[in-house]
């Protein structure tokens, strides 16, 4: 874990330039609406101390006339402070959700790009895993927590200020006798907060030190078991098709166990805390009076003197012990930002990866002419191993080329056509502006209407219905154009010979110059295969195509063939 100091900086680093964007002005308008709001809150917490004072005062002298001024004041008061929260809370959430939004855009900007969402998961420089859950829940907690936590430091610092003076007026001079000499003391109610505090900071501290080591652990292990439910949930048919239940229930309770023995710990640390806090609390609401009794018994000061001062040890006390009462939340917002860094910090050093000047690199070019070509390409895995050596080839628009050999070597080519798989050395020349067609084994449906999905990911808009209907009719699935404007969850509703053949009706609305495939209809019988195949070659003649699949039948409507 990194030191104090470097942690701030780099989530500073991260995170500082929002106030720095493109809405700077309506930010720092709210900045500075919050902190005045701030202080508006920590003068109305003096009112009211003072407003005690003169109630009791006049409850002391019996006085019904000073009552019922206290009670038009409370009005006043009341109607103050409802309106100060009220407005503090809708500026607090509109800098938080601002806050959240610019770097919720700045992640999935960088994650989502140039297909770094998949390259980054091949990388093990830190801990990134369950991105998701870093995005979408720990920015969260990172953006909210620190306004919150800043405001009730801000505020704290603020009642700190104001009720140190007002303490050290109400405490008064007294001589303390410690027998051989006299020493004169001044304020001694505030040096009692303060030893006080601090006992209570130190022992509050101690208290709490578990439940900061625990709660990154915790954090980690619920996103673990979420992602396990999730990636099972994706692929419900393979399992359920497969008899895998029981595999996957003895997972997710293996996964779950540990939340429970990290919840455990948490539950021993929570356990020291609340100990801490309900003695504390007791001991806060009694321990400013008892203090303060006696120079109220001596008659000294008045009852609305006695308890302004209680109110004062306690608004002072509260301030200083902020470390110890933000404890729980500064442990989760530091395991949250460390959880987000731990992302950033994988995403730049895979941009650092790639961009350094490496031998063992692909290098990608463009050219005029519509040729791809291998230049000496060697492809390798992560621990520099090759599995595919040597590669000289060039393919023209027109050709049909067959890739046969291992599959998984051709998909490690196809990757590093389109740029995800930069491992290796050698070049690739590829045709400059005319559009590749990736087609992998499964379509990536989303879950809106089946037009939106299949004309993913471009606006359905662009695209006729007329022209559809007549694809999918042509593809063999004319069944689905009645459904063209429901929404589903069509990786599960459509089986996979449905899907294999959206991907060709996705293919024929984009008419691509280049088409590769990568066991795009694996699924369907030889007969099916040999239609979708047909149909490329009679409604795309001009196009180059290059397919991986090892079915005999795929041979007749190529004319070359690599063998990897």
């Amino acid at each position: 874990m990194q030191d104090q100091s470097g942690f701030f900086i780099q989530f500073v680093r991260l995170a500082g330039p929002f106030w720095n964007s493109e809405n700077k002005v309506t930010i720092r308008n709210q900045t500075f609406a919050l902190v005045v709001l701030t202080i508006m809150q920590m003068a109305l917490a003096v009112i009211i101390t003072e407003w005690s004072a003169a109630l009791f005062n006049s409850l002391e002298q019996h006085s019904m006339s000073g009552l019922f001024v206290q009670i038009g004041y409370l009005v006043l008061i009341f109607v103050a402070s409802m309106g100060v929260t009220a407005l503090h809370i809708k500026v607090k959430r509109h800098l938080q959700i601002g806050w959240r939004s610019w770097l919720t855009e700045r992640v999935i900007g960088q994650w989502m790009n140039k297909g770094r969402h998949y390259q980054v998961t091949h990388i093990q420089t830190v801990e990134h895993d369950n991105p998701d859950g870093r995005i979408a829940e720990d920015i969260r907690i990172s953006t909210d927590e620190a306004i919150s936590l800043c405001h009730s430091l801000f505020y704290s610092l603020l009642l700190l200020i104001s009720f140190t003076e007002i303490l050290w007026e109400l405490s008064g001079d007294f001589n303390l006798n410690l027998g051989i000499f006299t020493v004169p003391v001044s304020g001694y109610l505030v040096w009692v907060a303060i030893i006080y505090s601090a006992i209570a900071s130190v022992l509050g501290w101690w208290a709490g030190r578990p439940l900061t080591l625990t709660t990154n652990a915790m954090q980690t292990a619920e996103a673990n078991f979420r992602f396990g439910l999730v990636k099972a949930r994706e692929n419900s048919q393979a399992i359920a098709l497969i008899y895998g239940e029981s595999n996957e229930k003895k997972r997710f309770l293996d996964l779950f166990q540990n939340i429970v023995a990290v919840y455990d710990r948490q539950t021993h640390a929570w356990s020291n805390i609340l100990l801490f806090n309900s003695g504390y609390g007791v001991l806060s609401m009694a321990f400013p009076i008892l203090i303060a009794a006696p120079r109220y018994i001596l008659g000294n000061i008045t009852l609305g003197a006695l308890m302004q001062s209680a109110q004062a040890f306690q608004q002072m006390s509260a301030a200083l012990s902020w470390p110890v009462n933000n404890m729980a939340g500064i442990a989760q917002w530091r395991a949250s930002v460390e959880r987000v860094l731990g992302l950033v910090k994988a995403l730049n050093d895979l941009e650092l990866e790639i961009a350094r000047p490496d031998p063992q690199r692909i290098l990608l070019e463009k050219q005029e002419q519509s040729v791809l070509s291998f230049h000496d390409l060697c492809i390798s895995r992560l621990d520099g191993q090759i599995i595919i050596c040597g590669l000289n080839a060039e393919i023209r628009l027109g050709e049909r080329v067959l890739i046969s050999g291992d599959a998984f070597t051709g998909a490690r080519l196809f990757k590093a056509i389109a740029g995800l798989w930069p491992w290796g050395r050698g070049r690739i020349e590829l045709p400059d502006g005319d559009t590749m067609f990736f087609m992998p084994p499964r379509p990536y449906l989303p879950d809106v209407t089946l037009r939106a999905a299949i004309c993913y990911p471009s606006d359905p808009d662009l695209f006729s219905s007329v022209s559809i209907d007549a694809l999918l009719k042509l593809a063999g699935i004319e069944e689905l154009a009645g459904q063209l404007e429901q929404t589903d969850e069509w990786e599960k509703v459509l089986t996979r010979d449905q899907q294999q053949r959206l991907g060709l009706v996705r293919l024929l609305l984009y008419r691509p110059k280049w088409i590769l495939l990568q066991e795009a209809f694996d699924s369907l019988d030889p007969e099916g295969e040999a239609l979708m195949f047909r149909l490329i070659c009679q409604e795309l003649p001009e196009a180059a195509l290059l397919t991986i699949t090892n079915q005999p039948s795929a041979l007749a409507f190529h004319n070359r063939k690599i063998i990897l």
